[in-house]
């Protein structure tokens, strides 16, 4: 298999305020440090895949200014392949507004910007990239229509297509029977499945129900517990390492940027989980989304 990675999705730049607790609705209170930092889940995952050692082509749109000037320098600093960054005259690079308290909790709110004018004619002009990759690695903070040309184009390629479903929201049984592999968090794969993910046990049924529809391999992320993984045969729960959380704002991101690499790399899905729920791990000790993510060095 190809090791070359294409990753599809949003950029963003996250300015992040530090909190004692998160305000209620009406409520002003008085924060802390601000930190102005690259983010969108897209460019999360590209640069967490980046750093563990993966090939990376970033497939996104930013605005012409200074943000993303700025994204792009970032990724060329991480070697991620930009020829498929695009420059959106008419519409401005997205921005995400974060709060995060002293339990490293969050609340976000994305103004998507041109992310969302992230085309179909823009994957069709990056479709040899797309054929030349061994995987692809998507997620929710671009337009569905996108996101289910992209898969349609790699499926029928014999390419594999990792779904991140996130931020939470329907996806059709047509896109879903396009995927190798789906990576929910607990309220995506409720929203998805209809199952209220609580526990090993939901994380089953849910898991269960996304397999008869045709993905291959479930993996229901559960934060500090770890990782479910489902292919049909088997489910288990594999732990997360125990760290003190300080932001959990990427920790999905990198989650599935590591799991992207260690696939491309030809590691077992067990390990392949192991691997990635090691490098999320790190990645909530430290502020930050992709200041966040670690080095391959890091993942023991």
């Amino acid at each position: 298999m190809d090791n070359r990675i294409a990753v599809i999705g949003s950029s963003n730049t996250d300015m992040v305020i530090k909190t004692t607790k998160l305000p209620a609705p009406g409520e002003t209170i008085l924060g802390g440090d601000f930190f102005m930092n690259p983010g969108g889940k897209g460019a999360n995952q590209a640069v967490a895949a980046a750093r563990l050692g993966g090939n990376i082509t970033l497939i996104a749109k930013t605005g012409d200014d200074l943000f993303g000037r700025e994204a792009k320098q970032t990724f060329e600093n991480d070697h991620i392949n930009t020829d498929h960054l695009t420059t959106d005259p008419g519409h401005p690079s997205g921005v995400a507004l974060i709060t995060v308290d002293d339990h490293g909790e969050n609340c976000i709110v994305v103004a998507p910007g041109s992310n969302s004018y992230l085309s179909k004619e823009d994957i069709y002009l990056a479709r040899n990239e797309i054929l030349r990759s061994g995987l692809i690695l998507m997620q929710l903070e671009i337009p569905t229509e996108t996101v289910e040309y992209a898969a349609n184009i790699a499926f029928e390629a014999g390419i594999k297509v990792i779904l991140n479903p996130a931020p939470a929201a329907k996806i059709t049984d047509d896109l879903l029977s396009k995927l190798y592999m789906i990576t929910p968090n607990e309220t995506e794969a409720e929203l998805i499945s209809g199952i209220p993910v609580h526990d090993t046990t939901s994380a089953g049924l849910a898991a269960q129900i996304l397999y008869r529809k045709g993905v291959k391999v479930v993996i229901i992320t559960l934060g500090s517990k770890g990782a479910y993984l489902f292919t049909g045969e088997k489910g288990i729960l594999i732990p997360a390492p125990k760290v003190e959380a300080l932001d959990t704002t990427a920790a999905g991101d990198v989650f599935n940027g590591a799991i992207a690499v260690a696939i491309s790399e030809g590691l077992s899905l067990e390990e392949a989980v192991d691997f990635a729920c090691k490098a999320a791990a790190i990645s909530v000790t430290r502020m930050g989304a992709q200041s966040s993510a670690p080095y391959r060095s890091e993942v023991s």
